[in-house]
């Protein structure tokens, strides 16, 4: 590195220092407290087939307990009690019939024609892919496909390394994980980065490996965003031969998203007056078209949070506070939770503009190194 690289390297990290001070004093003038993370997908509503799966941060031992298969007419049950998602619900009857009607014919003794239960989930977030992808791993182990039928989930960072010969042993070690059951990999499609040094390839060939060494014993469900995750399968002829069978999930409506905000309070025990239930939608249909980062039931978990926060905030100022007062959201607690929202979405583009600024910086710095020759004066000695 010369001279001149090594001053543009030095402004850079400079500013990105800077960029990172304003950020987090920004936060914290905005809230003291880190807000709570969104939970991923919809809250499904309980019934009497409901059980937890194992995710990818639950004890691997829970997976490997010997627990019976579910009744298929159950799963069906609590399939079709989901809100919305009406395609999906189509879409995973009409596999759930195939693979029936397969397996008959393999016990009757017919030719069966190969079906491959590997699948593509496609919308966007907070549509809930994720639980979907946990009813299916119950309804293969229902059907006799898969003997575990839990879910490991994994991203991009839980299957790459950083270095040349690692990223097989990670792949390799998740896929272990997963045998018997459903491996999801959300935003998959990040996976396949053209950059020099990546090693999301690698990723890929290990994964293609073992889907063809354990057809029998492993379902791998990708999912991302429509555009990139058929070009990501449309890549590599071994995705394409592999991932035939894909479920496109649908952004949820207003009135839908009403009723999930509804089923959370229900579960939780509350309930809002006929005023908070109006200015309730109101917030949901303006978060949903202004917000940045809404994330359809996501978002309405959100929602759901802060106008618990509201609620609390508002009930610690009384010095009697009845049952009921602990079970009734008003149209207050709403106002107070949108002004929270605003303040967040507010430091948020305000990030963005912080990013954006350091980035055209860095660009301008870059230009003009490349036109303005740098002369170092040499070091003073006594």
């Amino acid at each position: 590195m010369d001279n001149r690289d090594e001053i543009i390297r030095t402004q850079m990290d400079v500013i990105s220092t800077l960029i990172n001070n304003n950020m987090r004093n920004l936060g914290d003038d905005l809230w003291p407290e880190k807000p709570a993370q969104p939970v991923r997908g919809q809250k499904k509503p309980e019934t009497k087939a409901a059980k937890p799966q194992q995710t990818a941060q639950q004890p691997q031992q829970e997976a490997e307990q010997e627990t019976p298969p579910e009744d298929i007419n159950d799963l069906k049950a609590e399939l079709n009690e989901l809100i919305g998602l009406d395609g999906i619900k189509k879409e995973v009857n009409n596999l759930i019939n195939m693979v029936t009607i397969h397996k008959l014919r393999q016990q009757n003794g017919l030719k069966t024609v190969d079906m491959s239960l590997h699948m593509v989930f496609t919308g966007n977030p907070g549509t809930g892919k994720t639980m979907i992808a946990r009813i299916m791993s119950r309804i293969y182990k229902s059907l006799g496909i898969l003997k575990k039928g839990h879910l490991v989930e994994v991203d991009r960072s839980g299957l790459v390394a950083g270095y040349v010969g690692q990223t097989a042993t990670k792949t390799s070690a998740v896929i272990e994980k997963a045998l018997g059951g459903v491996l999801f990999i959300d935003e998959a499609y990040a996976l396949n980065s053209k950059s020099e040094n990546d090693f999301g390839q690698e990723a890929i060939d290990t994964l293609l490996k073992a889907m063809e060494d354990h057809r029998d014993d492993l379902v791998v469900i990708v999912a991302g965003y429509d555009g990139l995750m058929e070009k990501f399968i449309h890549s590599n002829p071994g995705l394409e031969s592999r991932f035939n069978r894909y479920l496109h999930f649908d952004d949820y409506t207003i009135d839908e998203m009403a009723a999930i905000l509804d089923l959370n309070l229900k579960k939780g025990q509350y309930k809002l007056d006929d005023a908070g239930r109006e200015a309730a939608r109101q917030y949901i249909i303006d978060a949903n078209t202004s917000s940045i980062s809404f994330g359809n039931a996501r978002g309405v978990r959100n929602v759901f949070e802060r106008l618990l926060v509201a609620q609390a905030n508002r009930l610690a100022q009384s010095a009697d506070v009845s049952k009921e007062d602990l079970m009734l959201i008003s149209a207050e607690d709403v106002k107070a939770a949108r002004e929270t929202d605003e303040k967040m979405i507010a430091a948020e583009r305000a990030q963005q503009s912080l990013i954006q600024s350091a980035e055209d910086t860095i660009a301008e710095l870059t230009a003009l190194s490349k036109n303005i020759p740098v002369k170092l004066e040499p070091p003073k000695t006594e």
